[in-house]
């Protein structure tokens, strides 16, 4: 893969989890009304507030890919950033899009995962990528872990999720097991959650016996929620709400046009929807906890995203 020049510069914003659900929503668009009516409505909130550049992805070869509605990988990046701290990516998404087979794929690297960081010439756990050189860096350590392309990148800040989910009118998951989380208490089935509630569903991982993979199982679980409840809804109603939210939370590299395209010839990958959570091997180094990904998982991970999106 081609060496990218690196962005070194740490911009102190706001930052996402949301990631996800911003180019969910796009591809929960039910028709043209949504597409043209409502959208054009907020080309300035689109272009003005969120859209954001990074060096590490070449908009030109993106944009002729979308041109012929070929496959395309997008990175969702969820950052807590806290005061006075740069923030790390603690939720990190591949998700590819195959509009000609109708079909999505959300794969998840764990947060842990200890890989050399694009640009640092040092070994770390990959999410604090975001930490040494933001939304490029993450993209760049991203590309170079997994060996693809990305054609986008999503981010939003964690507390933009729970004002999401509201945004939406609130979102239905199933629960595997019964558990409490920030004085919230979650009884195993199915559960409709408030903003609220689902940022505490999602960050609960100390308590689950399959630690962040758990989390990282209900992190998709909500998105998918979202998804069902951004094509449920007349999303026209809430669209004011929605980019409330993404102008003050998110942000990304499409344009207004990028995202009207992705809408108009993309929707249609949401019906088949797969998930895949990479393994790895727990380790201590300095006495510090990484998750060690063996070559044979980061092998079966490229398979599973090229069979999406060949790079």
């Amino acid at each position: 893969m081609a060496s990218r020049r690196i962005n070194k510069r740490k911009k102190k914003k706001k930052t996402w989890f949301l990631v996800i659900i911003s180019v969910v929503l796009l591809l929960a668009g039910s028709g043209a009304a949504y597409l043209y009516s409502v959208f054009n409505n907020v080309k300035t909130t689109v272009d003005d507030e969120i859209h954001e550049e990074v060096s590490g992805i070449d908009n030109d070869e993106t944009k002729e890919k979308v041109k012929e509605e070929e496959p395309i990988n997008v990175l969702l990046l969820g950052v807590d950033e806290r005061e006075n701290d740069s923030g790390r990516a603690d939720t990190m998404i591949v998700l590819s899009l195959d509009p000609a087979n109708d079909r999505m794929q959300m794969v998840s690297i764990p947060r842990d995962s200890r890989t050399e960081i694009a640009g640092e010439g040092m070994t770390d756990k990959i999410n604090h990528s975001y930490a040494y050189g933001g939304s490029d860096m993450s993209v760049n350590t991203v590309e170079d872990f997994l060996e693809i392309d990305l054609d986008y990148y999503v981010r939003m800040n964690m507390e933009g999720l729970s004002q999401m989910v509201d945004a939406v009118g609130g979102i239905e998951v199933t629960n595997d097991q019964a558990f409490s989380q920030g004085g919230e208490n979650f009884d195993e089935g199915e559960l409709k959650l408030n903003g609220e509630e689902a940022l505490a569903y999602v960050r609960m991982r100390k308590d689950d016996p399959e630690g962040d993979a758990g989390r990282n199982d209900r992190q998709r679980d909500v998105i998918q929620g979202t998804i069902n409840q951004g094509a449920s809804i007349n999303v026209a109603n809430k669209i004011d709400d929605i980019m409330n939210v993404l102008g003050d939370n998110a942000a990304t590299n499409m344009n207004f046009d990028d995202m009207k395209n992705l809408a108009t010839n993309y929707r249609s990958a949401r019906h088949d929807m797969e998930t895949y959570q990479m393994k790895g091997e727990d380790t201590y180094i300095n006495d510090i906890y990484y998750l060690n990904v063996p070559e044979t998982e980061l092998e079966n991970t490229r398979e599973k995203i090229n069979e999406y999106a060949p790079s």
